[in-house]
């Protein structure tokens, strides 16, 4: 690979099919990653490629326009979360094909938009499956990233999950497991709300909210918050 510079999207297309493996598609499909068009490019050289690339908003929806999962991830780790407007960002989520594009581009792009609280808690009311992942997604990334947020605003999060919390989807229950423990591991407050929630949800009863509910309590109770640590 050269170290000139890429400023169109045929240049990179181009390079990615290059660096794409066969025997990596048939490994990201064992876990769940299934994309109409895959190359099988791991995420380091990926980056190696977006440092070669530079911030380029425009170019980013070039490369999501493709549809190739790996130019998607791409396009996450080039694009400017300044310039990303709403309907921009519901376009890119309502394209998710699988929990890595949506879990990639929120945890490398949306979480850094200044709408992104906001559009965490309009994802998780959403009806299809990865564009409600986003939203569970994005509030277990902003409690981990957000060190500024006010506690009010992953308190507010926790009756989204509660409703949420009976979603039998995989992609779903997952993320909504995700929020939980994430708010709960950012001070004791927060600790003791979601163990709270956590307890609430499993009086539900469905087998979703007990996965859910079971597994955050496991790690919940055990979890030193930083604060709380001598």
């Amino acid at each position: 690979m050269t170290t000139s510079p890429l400023l169109r999207v045929d240049e990179i297309v181009a390079e990615l099919w290059r660096m794409g493996s066969p025997a990596n598609v048939a490994g990201m499909a064992r876990y769940g990653v299934a994309a109409r068009e895959a190359l099988g490019i791991s995420a380091v050289p990926l980056r190696a490629l977006a440092k070669r690339i530079g911030r380029n908003h425009t170019l980013a929806g070039q490369l999501w326009a493709t549809g190739i999962f790996e130019a998607r991830l791409l396009a996450a780790f080039v694009a400017e979360p300044d310039r990303l407007t709403r309907r921009e960002a519901r376009t890119w989520a309502g394209d998710f094909e699988n929990w890595a594009d949506c879990d990639g581009v929120c945890i490398h792009f949306f979480r850094k938009a200044p709408f992104a609280h906001a559009f965490a808690v309009e994802c998780s009311r959403r009806k299809r499956e990865f564009v409600k992942r986003t939203g569970f997604t994005l509030m277990a990334t902003l409690a981990v990233h957000d060190k500024p947020a006010a506690d009010r605003v992953f308190l507010d999060y926790l009756p989204r999950i509660a409703e949420a919390a009976s979603d039998e989807r995989n992609g779903v229950k997952k993320a909504v497991n995700w929020a939980l423990r994430q708010i709960g591991k950012r001070n004791p407050e927060l600790q003791r709300a979601a163990i709270r929630a956590a307890e609430s949800i499993r009086r539900q009863g469905t087998p979703a909210a007990k996965w859910i509910a079971s597994d955050a309590l496991r790690e919940l109770k055990q979890f030193v918050p930083r604060k709380a640590r001598g």
